[in-house]
Formats: structure tokens, C-alpha cells, sequence
């Protein structure tokens, strides 16, 4: 017999993306797509035949919420996302993006001003991005996917943020109103853009995004000064595409969020508008959070609104590392959010702050707010409903880069109760030299927390990391959260804060947790990573169909069980970047990727194709 088949996977348990059980399966492959499926397929007509035995097989996933916008034009291939299995990424989200190119003009950078605070991204990292961006409006955006070798399929929300400076331009979209005219500009290429095939428009509303250029270090993104009516007039073209609004919420005035949401309502806008909001997770310093925001989520999908809204649910522990204070944690203090907004290598420019008396009162207030006990932010604190959600408790701020080697691993709270004996004379011998010196140098006999870290901060600057796990610590309700009514897997922020977080293994985490409780849930856990997303926002991915892309997953899934996904995440100098960046590269869990039927990810690296080939392709919503 003459070969028929590029592909043929012999003998994978497949779960199809349906949510059904899976069966034990045969799946041939030919010009990139999936041909036949069944039962003891005959390996003669194959090219390459897959020993896959107790091995699982999916559909490629998605990765519903990331900021690959920019690294994807440096490094098309997307090696990091691969090796996890995610094979379509969706970009321009929180209302960033590069759909309309560099966009600049008079001296303004608005992709280095966005995203450098925002997505926690230093501005040399950024420019070398910028450089790569060749066109200037949606079409040719798209279209000049096909002219890279890219890895995982891409699909684009238009941000509204660069909408806005689209039609306005920087200066302008952060300091009035839009014009007629520039409102049914933006109305204008909207439109354009639904029609090109954009997945919907993103928009965002927390309150610590700021912009990273003087004199507007002050002022938030562009997105946050739009109205109500702005909103509602864009969100319109979104709804008569049938297309999504991605937001967050604005968490500083719930009525106000309360109002804006109601935009998913067909009752009251005569069309469900299908949105998909931040974000579901058990956060540490509010655990009753999550469950207010599905109250809301069930309520705005219910009879009596008729929405169509779901909450973004993060696969993991949501650990964030801190270099110095530069971390997107401390932005919702305003003491430290001025830190952050001085340039990335602008040690005098801190040093001067950071011993400024006005500047540390400020600093110190901010540090104990709710936590002094017996007022009423303190109340708030131990009701779960605290004024702020940055984690400021010493026993959970944990050292790993740390001044002294002897503390990684150990929280501030350790550390600032060793040096107070130290110094008492409780402990006449330090560990070692280095720690000995570091204790001596502290200016006061009795540290406290603020004092601490304050010292820490004129000593090193950004040169000392710790972490902390904000929400979803030890993983307790993550699992429900994934699985909820009114949630999907997402947020995994793919591409951002590229010192601070790394989450490009948080769909694997789902199925890791998934597998914990039995074959049907790693069944439903599919599903909500394939082919549920691949619905909700209209793209030709994440299937197994006689037909469908051949894009799929091979897993090995004892390798999952064995897997800690804490102690694979780890800061990396990456070369596309001249800078590091956090990763989680999991070993021997992902086994092999196939992009459009051609292998990208094999034997734990990256196959001859990725990056070389144009694989995947920017997916258009129908």
C-alpha cells in the first residue's frame, strides 16, 4: 500500500476535547489535519508511526490570556509556550497590544510607556521588541504572521488602550474626552477590525496601571479614562459580531464595576455580550473574594440579566517575585508605586526617595495599614475585605536571590527576628561572615518590619529577590475555582512581568490537579482547556475531529504526577531578550507538540521546525 498518512499516533488514551471519557485510540495525521480516528489503524500507510501507549492524547491547548504581543515578533516560535503544550495564544489583552504598530509620534513611545509598568517589562526589553513592528494598522497585523516562521497559532483582541491612541493620540487619550469625530474613529476601526477577524476588545480597569513617561508617571492608562458611554458605544460593534470583551475589574468602586459589567446584559442592551473578566482565584489577603465576584458572574448570567460573562480562574499558585520593590505587587502603594516609576537604572533617583523622611512616613503608614489591630482597616483585614491586597505579612514574604545566601528560603519575619537577637546579643555568632556583616550594617539596634525592608531597599535597590504567593496558596480551592459555572482556565499572563511570574505551566497544573481527582475530571479539565475556549471566542482550534487542525498534545501522565511545579520555576538569561526572564521548564511531562501536523516539541526540546517554519497562523474568529 502507498503512503496515505504524514502521522499516526498507535495507542494514545485520548481524550478528544469533548468532555467524554477517553478511549484508547489510533489518530492519523495528513497535510495537517487529523484524517482517521478508530481502533488499530494500519501502520503500513503511515510515514511516521507514534508508539503512544500509556501515554495521554489531546488537542492542542489555549492559552486564553497572555501579553505575547511583543516577544512573539523576537522569537516566533514561542519555545516557552510549546513545551507546555499551549499551541494557539490569544494577545492584546488588558487593553495592550501592537495590532496598530509602534504608534509613535512627538517624541511619545506609547508600547514602552504601556507596557513597562503595567506588564512589569523593562524599556530596553521593550525598544528591542518595538523594532521588529513593521506595519501600522489591524490587516496588515494579522497578515504579516504569515510572513514569520511562528510557532502556536495566535489570535488578537484589539486593545483599548492603543485604540484610544490610535484616534487620539498618548497626550490626548489621558487628558480629556474624545472628540466626535475621534469616538467614531475609534468606532470606525473597530469595526474594520471585527470584521478582520479580531476576537474581540480588550479594556481594564485596576487601579495600580500607570503609564511609565514623563510628566505621566502619575496617570493611568489610556483605557481608564474612557466613560461609561464610550464604552458602551465601542462594546456595541463587539456585540454585534458576537465577539468578546476581555476586562478587569475596577476593583477601587464596586458600584462602579457593578455598572460597567452590566454590559454583558442582552436584557439590557437587547444582545448578550460575551465577557471574560479577571479574575477567579482564592486570593491570600482576601479569600472570600472569588466567591463575591461568581456570586456577581452567576447573577449577571442569570434570567433576570441575561449575560454571558465568565471569570478568568489561574491554574496555580499565583507566586510573584519581587526584585527589590519592582514587582507589579507594589504598585497599589502609592509610596512604592513612585519608586517603581523612576527609570529601571535610576538607582540615585530612589536613593533619594528612599531617604526622603516625608517619603519613608508615607512608606511606613502604607506598610502597616490594617495590620496595626485595633482600627477599623485592621477589622477589614481580619474580616478578609482588607483596603489592600499586597502582601505585606513578613511570614510570607520569602527570600530567593537574597543579599545573604544563608536566607533563601526564609521569610522576612525569620530573618528580622535572627538579626534582632543578633543584635541583642542573644546570638553572639552569625552563619557566616556575610550574614555577620549584613546584621552589623543594619543603622538601628531594634529593626521593625518596615525597617527592614527599608534598609534593604538603600543597601541593594532592586538587587535581592523574594516572593509571595498572593492567591490560590497550596492550591486548596484552585481546582473548584477551574471548574466553576461561571469560570474558564486563563490568566496565566503568558509573556508579562517577564522577572516576576512565570505561568506558562498553569494549564498543565490543571491537569495535574485534575488527574488528582479521576479520569472524568481530567475529561471536563480538556475541555475547558481546548475546545470550551476555542467556542467561547470563535477559533478553529482545540479539537480532535476528523478534520480539525492536527494540533495535539502527547503526555506522559506519571511524569505529571511526579512533577512540582514550584520547583521548576526559575530566572533564566534569555538571549532573544539580552535580559532574564522567569520560566517553568517541567521536564517529561509534555512528550511531543504538533502544530498543523508537523512536530514542534520532541524528546524535551524544541523540534527542527519550530522557529524555522511558519507552523501555526493567526486565527481569525468566525
Amino acid at each position: 500500500m502507498t503512503t496515505q498518512w504524514d502521522v499516526l499516533i498507535s495507542g494514545a488514551k485520548v481524550f478528544d476535547g469533548t468532555g467524554s471519557l477517553p478511549t484508547i485510540q489510533d489518530v492519523a495525521v495528513k497535510d495537517g489535519r487529523v484524517i482517521a480516528r478508530g481502533e488499530n489503524l494500519p501502520r503500513e500507510i503511515a510515514a511516521d508511526v507514534i508508539n503512544a501507549e500509556g501515554r495521554w492524547l489531546i488537542p492542542g491547548m489555549l492559552d486564553i490570556h497572555t501579553h505575547l504581543d511583543l516577544e512573539v515578533d523576537l522569537e516566533p516560535g514561542l519555545p516557552e509556550v510549546v513545551r507546555h503544550g499551549t499551541t494557539t495564544v490569544l494577545v492584546g489583552n488588558c487593553s495592550l497590544g501592537t495590532c496598530f504598530g509602534r504608534q509613535e509620534s512627538d517624541g511619545q513611545e506609547p508600547i514602552v510607556d504601556c507596557f513597562t509598568r503595567v506588564e512589569n517589562i523593562p524599556k530596553s526589553v521593550l525598544r528591542k521588541c518595538a523594532d521588529t513592528l513593521t506595519w501600522d494598522n489591524t490587516g496588515d497585523y494579522l497578515d504579516h504572521f504569515k510572513q514569520i516562521p511562528l510557532g502556536p497559532n495566535v489570535a488578537a483582541f484589539v486593545p483599548h488602550s492603543m485604540l484610544r491612541i490610535e484616534a487620539m493620540g498618548l497626550e490626548n487619550s489621558i487628558s480629556r474626552a474624545p472628540t466626535r469625530a475621534e469616538l467614531e474613529k475609534m468606532e470606525s476601526l473597530l469595526e474594520e477590525a471585527m470584521g478582520q477577524g479580531y476576537v474581540g476588545m480588550s479594556t481594564d480597569g485596576l487601579p495600580f496601571h500607570y503609564l511609565s513617561n514623563d510628566p505621566n508617571t502619575e496617570k493611568r492608562i489610556p483605557t481608564q479614562f474612557a466613560s461609561f458611554g464610550e464604552l458602551k458605544r465601542l462594546l456595541s460593534v463587539v456585540r454585534r459580531h458576537d465577539r468578546v470583551w476581555q476586562t478587569t475589574p475596577i476593583i477601587e468602586n464596586r458600584l462602579k464595576a457593578f455598572l460597567y459589567f452590566t454590559l454583558t446584559s442582552g436584557r439590557l442592551f437587547g444582545k448578550t455580550l460575551k465577557t471574560s473578566a479577571l479574575s477567579a482565584m482564592e486570593m491570600t489577603a482576601a479569600p472570600k473574594l472569588s466567591r463575591t465576584l461568581l456570586k456577581f458572574a452567576k447573577l449577571m448570567n442569570s434570567w433576570l440579566f441575561k449575560g454571558d460573562m465568565h471569570f478568568q480562574a489561574l491554574g496555580t499558585n499565583f507566586r510573584v517575585w519581587s526584585d527589590g520593590i519592582v514587582s507589579p505587587l507594589f504598585e497599589e502603594m502609592s509610596s512604592t508605586s513612585q519608586l517603581i516609576a523612576k527609570e529601571y537604572d535610576d538607582v540615585e533617583g530612589r536613593l533619594a526617595l528612599l531617604n526622603d523622611p516625608a517619603w519613608e512616613a508615607e512608606f511606613r503608614r502604607e506598610w502597616m495599614h490594617g495590620r496595626t489591630g485595633g482600627d477599623f482597616a485592621s477589622w477589614k483585614t481580619r474580616m478578609g475585605i482588607p483596603d489592600n491586597l499586597v502582601i505585606r505579612d513578613p511570614s510570607l514574604l520569602i527570600f530567593d536571590g537574597a543579599p545573604v545566601s544563608e536566607w533563601d528560603g526564609e521569610s522576612f519575619e525569620k530573618v528580622t527576628a535572627r538579626l534582632n537577637r543578633y543584635r541583642a546579643g542573644e546570638l553572639p555568632l552569625a552563619r557566616s561572615d556575610q550574614e555577620r556583616e549584613v546584621f552589623d550594617s543594619f543603622p538601628a539596634i531594634h529593626t521593625d518590619e518596615p525597617g527592614f525592608i527599608l534598609h534593604l531597599l538603600r543597601r541593594y535597590d532592586r538587587h535581592f529577590r523574594f516572593y509571595a504567593d498572593v492567591g490560590n496558596q497550596g492550591n486548596r480551592a484552585t481546582l473548584e475555582l477551574l471548574l466553576g459555572e461561571d469560570t474558564l482556565p486563563g490568566f496565566n499572563d503568558s509573556g508579562a512581568h517577564i522577572t516576576n511570574m512565570a505561568f506558562f505551566d498553569a494549564n498543565l497544573m490543571s491537569l495535574k490537579l485534575a488527574k488528582q481527582q479521576d479520569e472524568a475530571t481530567v475529561a471536563q479539565m480538556v475541555h475547558r482547556l481546548t475546545r470550551k475556549p476555542a467556542e467561547v471566542f470563535g477559533l478553529d482550534a482545540g479539537s480532535l475531529e476528523i478534520g480539525a487542525r492536527a494540533d495535539l498534545v502527547l503526555l506522559n501522565p506519571d511524569s505529571l504526577d511526579a512533577w512540582e511545579p514550584d520547583k521548576t520555576r526559575e530566572l533564566v538569561h534569555r538571549e532573544v531578550f539580552d535580559h532574564a526572564q522567569m520560566v517553568n521548564r517541567s521536564e517529561g511531562i509534555v512528550e511531543q507538540v504538533w502544530i498543523a501536523g508537523t512536530s514542534a516539541w520532541e524528546a524535551g526540546a524544541a523540534a527542527p521546525a519550530l522557529g524555522t517554519k511558519p507552523l501555526g497562523q493567526a486565527l481569525r474568529a468566525a
